[in-house]
């Protein structure tokens, strides 16, 4: 991949051989056809961006539809010989490494990104990623590197597995790299204070390119074994969706589709919520029944909010919704579980997270979504439960018994109106909003009144030491 301005210079006759590397002419010889396959270890879709920018589009300019165009003409040869695709995992966590054995194992060319220099070099010797994946050996034809110039130029799709806490920092030191590649978010998250998800901050830092994002319930030590598992792709690009499916689809693992970014990335974001609610309670040894009690409300909670913020409600029902939310939610592998686990039996937060040694996107998320629901009066109980025991230290046992006491509410959500009672709730929800914020504007006027009281109090009595300054200075001159 060229700048530009190189593009600009030499744009005129490579065209056509930049064209004929994806798209063999009818009339090509036998010997065209060999170069042809010779040269498809280049990459499908990056000879694809390559002809784009070479037309003299730019990458800021690069118009993503023609290059789908394209790629769509060509997607019967990325479903047979997915070896054409150049990819890319950033992340060498338990989830990103698992995906990038996966694509390795299809015959991809993948290269798994890690920021330290000495990580790389164990996994590469060992074939194993020791601290996350440790005993599963990873496939002999993965690529390792800590050079992220190199890892990312000229790939097809770049996948993106680091915590979301360090997503919008990694998109920016990619984004000189880009000229056109895809992005396809793995990370299950929000970003901190802003209530940004993955594809929010896809789209402020590289608003040009093509991005899709992937969720589902995905515990990446039953995908090492092998366990049958599945997961969705959401994208508006159809051929991204397609080479997606091509990369990672397999045997053990299959790849379903959907065009409802938010709704997806939503799923998988909320429910390490209620998977941290799931590992409280398991902590206080509670009956089946009240887990499916919590399960089902914990799905009536997301798919409200998701239809607050512009989600398709259906898109619960599927692996990003429900399926997570059921394997996330049952798993002591979970670390969202794990970490409510060690919260119940009376650990903090601090110290849980500690103990863990991983990202819980969960302990964020209750926090931005906390704030979101309330800011925009959304009914979201469990969650404003557990910012309550987490972040206000109230009594975990006491918050769950007002939770069984609060009022009336019909069950599955949109089939049929809720009644007074749950518009009162959420009126209740919002009064109590409004008294806090009341309280604390009463409180700053207080403590602003008592600071004016003290310095005119400091005033007045600088004006009397003054006085008695003055009195005293002329009884001197006096007695002189």
């Amino acid at each position: 991949m060229t700048s530009s301005t190189e593009n600009n210079t030499s744009n005129k006759k490579p065209k056509k051989e930049a064209i004929d590397k994806v798209v063999p002419n009818k009339k090509a010889t036998d010997t065209d056809s060999d170069q042809i396959n010779a040269e498809k270890s280049s990459g499908l879709l990056a000879s694809i961006i390559e002809r784009a920018t070479k037309s003299g589009l730019g990458r800021r300019k690069l118009n993503p539809s023609s290059v789908e165009a394209d790629v769509a003409k060509n997607m019967e040869q990325v479903r047979d010989n997915p070896a054409q695709l150049r990819l890319a995992f950033l992340g060498g966590g338990s989830f990103g490494t698992a995906m990038a054995n996966l694509a390795a194992r299809n015959g991809c060319d993948a290269t798994l990104w890690v920021r330290d220099k000495r990580t790389v070099k164990a996994m590469a010797k060992s074939q194993m990623n020791k601290k996350y994946l440790p005993g599963y050996k990873l496939d002999d034809r993965l690529k390792y590197s800590h050079d992220l110039e190199s890892t990312v130029k000229d790939k097809d799709i770049i996948f993106l597995a680091v915590p979301s806490l360090a997503f919008r920092e990694t998109l920016k030191n990619i984004a000189p790299f880009i000229t056109g590649q895809s992005i396809v978010s793995l990370t299950k998250g929000m970003e901190k204070d802003t209530f940004a998800l993955m594809s929010d901050i896809i789209k402020d830092e590289l608003p040009e390119v093509n991005f899709g994002v992937m969720s589902g319930p995905n515990l990446a030590i039953e995908i090492m074994k092998n366990m049958p598992s599945a997961t969705v792709i959401a994208s508006h690009s159809e051929p991204l969706r397609h080479a997606v499916q091509a990369a990672l689809h397999s045997a053990f693992f299959r790849v379903f589709a959907s065009d409802d970014i938010h709704g997806v990335e939503l799923g998988g974001a909320l429910k390490n919520i209620y998977a941290i609610a799931m590992g409280m309670a398991a902590a206080y040894d509670v009956g089946e029944n009240t887990k499916a009690m919590l399960l089902t409300r914990a799905l009536a909670e997301m798919s409200r909010f998701g239809v607050e913020t512009g989600a398709n409600p259906l898109t619960f029902l599927g692996l990003s919704g429900v399926g997570d939310l059921y394997a996330t939610c049952s798993s002591e592998l979970s670390r969202n579980y794990q970490i409510g686990n060690m919260l119940g039996r009376g650990m903090s937060i601090d110290a849980a997270v500690k103990k863990l040694g991983q990202t819980a996107e969960g302990v964020n998320t209750i926090q931005q979504v906390h704030e979101k629901a309330t800011k925009e009066g959304i009914y979201m109980p469990i969650t404003h439960a557990l910012y309550a025991v987490i972040y206000e230290d109230k009594a975990a046992l006491g918050v769950a018994l007002h939770l069984m006491e609060a009022g009336f509410r019909s069950d599955v959500e949109f089939v049929m109106p809720h009644d007074y009672s749950n518009a009162a709730l959420t009126a209740q929800m919002q009064a109590a909003a409004k008294n806090s914020d009341d309280q604390d504007q009463e409180q700053d006027s207080e403590n602003d009144s008592e600071n004016v009281t003290n310095t005119d109090d400091d005033s007045a009595k600088n004006k009397v030491a003054k006085k008695d300054t003055a009195n005293k200075d002329d009884v001197n001159k006096d007695k002189k």
